[in-house]
């Protein structure tokens, strides 16, 4: 029978370099409830605000449950890894359901049935990620159930008055998002893992509170010093930056993160107001801003200064709007140079760049739509 694969054109390619063959798309899933007490549990937690563990729980057994079931049925499969892997919460009919997905491959020259290895990583990361030398052993997530609660909202409330950072949001908000990395960390360290890769951060609402997710591919790289079995490497490069920097010498040493949080103040709301009716620069809000961003990187960089990286890259910043309040929020990954690193091939080869194209296009406008060659008929 042919094999039922999710893997593209390109993912195949890089795949076969590696000595690996597409196998069978993989999926588990698990209905949950939260149920009375697990909802009567985390509305006391939410006044208090921080981590709302019972919430906690639930969404990571359910996750677990349903990536048990995606690679019992890989075993089925005979795959000797999965690519691709996936943790998704929906809602269903008053319940979650939660959701993994991935697709199997297997070494094309092994009679072996075994399960070697699980990754977030698709098929084109996956060739980059083994060649820079680090081996997949497992797809990992770490994750919080949060809430700021009424306590910590009536004490921003009071201080938001006046202009500045909200320390105890601030607060929280840095918290639960190392609290989600160092889940994730020790999950790694739990399958002997020295580093975590090709790390994705994912916030969503549930149930009138956030949950933090964070995913990537518990690895293990030779040249890393026994230090790291201890207190892994994590990075969210992306497997082909990861490539990149190691071509030159360079491996990730830690995902640092910082959030702040800053109001405005009534004062420099109501003059920011007054400023938006005319045209030209709202002063009050450039000046916030910048500061609140400065403080944010300046977070990550002290993080960076106390493990001895050398440089932070690929920095992003978000910003968030919080009921009035603003959330800026840097994250990076701090790097080191490590002598003897080199990768396995001198090039990328360009199939594990190219993107893929998307060639089903639907545009939903009345009952039916007609789609050819990527373009809807009008």
């Amino acid at each position: 029978m042919p094999a039922m694969s999710g893997l593209s054109g390109n993912e195949m390619y890089c795949l076969n370099l590696k000595g690996l063959v597409p196998g069978e798309m993989v999926l588990g899933n698990s209905v949950y409830s939260l149920g009375f007490l697990g909802s009567l549990g985390a509305g006391l937690r939410s006044i208090a605000g921080g981590e709302v563990t019972q919430v906690t729980r639930v969404i990571h057994e359910g996750r677990l449950q349903a990536y048990s079931r995606m690679t019992g049925e890989a075993n089925q499969h005979g795959g000797h890894g999965i690519t691709s892997v996936s943790s998704d919460l929906k809602s269903f009919h008053g319940n979650v359901e939660f959701l993994s997905i991935g697709s199997c491959v297997h070494y094309a020259d092994s009679s072996s049935r075994d399960l070697n290895f699980s990754t977030s990583s698709d098929g084109q990361e996956l060739y980059c990620q083994l060649d820079a030398g680090f081996h997949p052993i497992k797809f990992v997530f770490g994750n919080v159930a949060y809430a700021i609660g009424v306590g910590g909202g009536i004490i921003g409330g009071l201080k938001s008055l006046g202009r500045g950072e909200i320390k105890q949001y601030s607060d929280v908000f840095n918290h639960t998002r190392h609290l989600a990395l160092q889940r994730l960390v020790d999950e790694a360290k739990a399958v002997n893992a020295n580093s975590v890769v090709g790390i994705q951060t994912t916030i969503m609402p549930f149930r009138g509170i956030h949950e933090m997710m964070m995913t990537g591919t518990a690895s293990r790289h030779p040249e890393l010093p026994r230090e790291y079995d201890d207190n892994p490497v994590t990075s969210d490069l992306t497997c082909e930056e990861m490539w990149n920097m190691a071509s030159m010498g360079y491996l990730p040493i830690k995902l640092v993160l910082g959030t702040a949080v800053y109001s405005l103040g009534i004062v420099g709301g109501l003059a920011a107001l007054l400023k938006s009716f005319s045209r030209g620069e709202v002063n009050e809000l450039t000046s916030l801003i910048y500061d609140a961003r400065e403080h944010a990187i300046g977070l990550i960089r002290d993080e960076a200064a106390a493990i001895g990286a050398e440089d932070v890259i690929g920095i992003k910043t978000h910003v968030h709007e919080l009921g009035g309040l603003l959330e800026f929020m840097a994250i990076g990954t701090a790097v080191k140079r490590f002598a003897s690193l080199k990768t396995v091939s001198p090039t990328l080869p360009p199939q594990a760049i190219i993107r893929d194209k998307d060639t089903w296009i639907s545009h939903e406008q009345g009952l039916f739509q007609t789609v050819t060659s990527g373009k809807a008929n009008d």
